[in-house]
């Protein structure tokens, strides 16, 4: 729901873990992008069989490449955990973009996340791109 579309809001992620990360807009920042999401949830204690782990990366990579696309100087990467889900959210901070197409959001969901989806955040005029992912039990 609403809830997890915005993890900045403190008082929404009471009871809940959260990180951040601003990447360059770069080539490498993608994968660098999904090795801080996977290297997080490991040292939260999440135990992700390889397949788990391949596509919350895949997940990542896309949702940063895309953000890398609205042509900004850096992304920010933004990932919480609750109740063995994770919302993977990347800001592009970059205003002022055709919408998104359906491509994005199909490839993301054929990786078997639980919801995700992309609007503009209202107060720094920049997309936002999110999944909430299934961690297991």
């Amino acid at each position: 729901g609403s809830v997890l579309v915005r993890p900045r809001l403190a008082a929404r992620i009471a009871n809940r873990r959260a990180a951040n990360w601003t990447l360059e807009n770069a080539p490498w920042a993608p994968a660098k992008a999904g090795r801080h999401v996977t290297a997080k949830l490991a040292e939260w204690g999440y135990r992700l069989d390889s397949v788990r782990e391949a596509n919350i990366t895949a997940v990542t990579v896309l949702l940063a490449r895309a953000a890398l696309t609205d042509g900004g100087r850096r992304i920010s990467l933004h990932l919480a955990d609750q109740d063995h889900q994770a919302l993977i959210l990347v800001l592009s901070h970059q205003a002022g973009h055709a919408p998104e197409g359906e491509d994005l959001l199909r490839e993301v969901t054929g990786l078997g996340v639980v919801s995700c989806g992309t609007d503009t955040d209202q107060e720094d005029g920049g997309r936002r791109r999110w999944a909430l992912t299934d961690l297991g039990g």
